[in-house]
């Protein structure tokens, strides 16, 4: 398993939540034994300043050069359980099928050990692919992964469907 570069938990207990954002309601219900998890990725540009900003004086302005420099890049693998209010962000320096299986790992491992059904909502990404469970673990394994998961695709174009994209938008602000 690869190791995250940084984890950052977000608990909060949202008022009024809708279905979840789903492509269809999967429940309305909170039961911990079937959580619907929301899931998806982004890509944050790691910029530093070529030159440092001028500060302000009586009479001016503060200023501040627009150009920057590029220092890499970073994936965002943000999980939420909308019914709940849980959102989890893990951050990596690659967008792999690796990573994905790594998050949904930590799903049933980690954050929902004793579930029975854990079903996520996914958009239609190359890498969220359960046949990918195959390339990182035995046969009997995956399909023991595989078995406690059941997946939910926005359709094409509809990734907007899924919660995770507004949390996404939430960091971004």
């Amino acid at each position: 398993m690869s190791p995250g570069i940084g984890r950052y938990r977000l608990n909060r207990t949202l008022t009024s939540l809708p279905h979840g954002g789903c492509p269809r309601p999967l429940s309305r219900t909170i039961r911990r034994n079937r959580p619907v998890i929301c899931f998806d990725e982004s890509s944050k540009a790691l910029r530093g300043h070529k030159r440092d900003p001028l500060p302000g004086r009586p009479g001016a302005v503060a200023r501040v050069d627009h150009r920057y420099e590029r220092n890499g890049k970073h994936r965002l693998h943000i999980s939420t359980e909308p019914l709940t209010g849980w959102v989890t962000v893990e951050i990596t320096e690659k967008r792999r099928t690796t990573e994905w299986v790594d998050r949904m790992v930590e799903l049933a491992d980690v954050h929902y050990p004793d579930a029975d059904c854990i079903r996520v909502v996914v958009d239609q990404l190359n890498t969220h692919k359960p046949a990918g469970f195959y390339q990182f673990f035995p046969p009997d394994q995956a399909q023991a992964y595989l078995d406690r998961f059941e997946f939910h695709y926005t359709p094409k174009r509809g990734s907007w469907l899924n919660m995770a994209e507004i949390e996404i938008g939430v960091l971004k602000r």
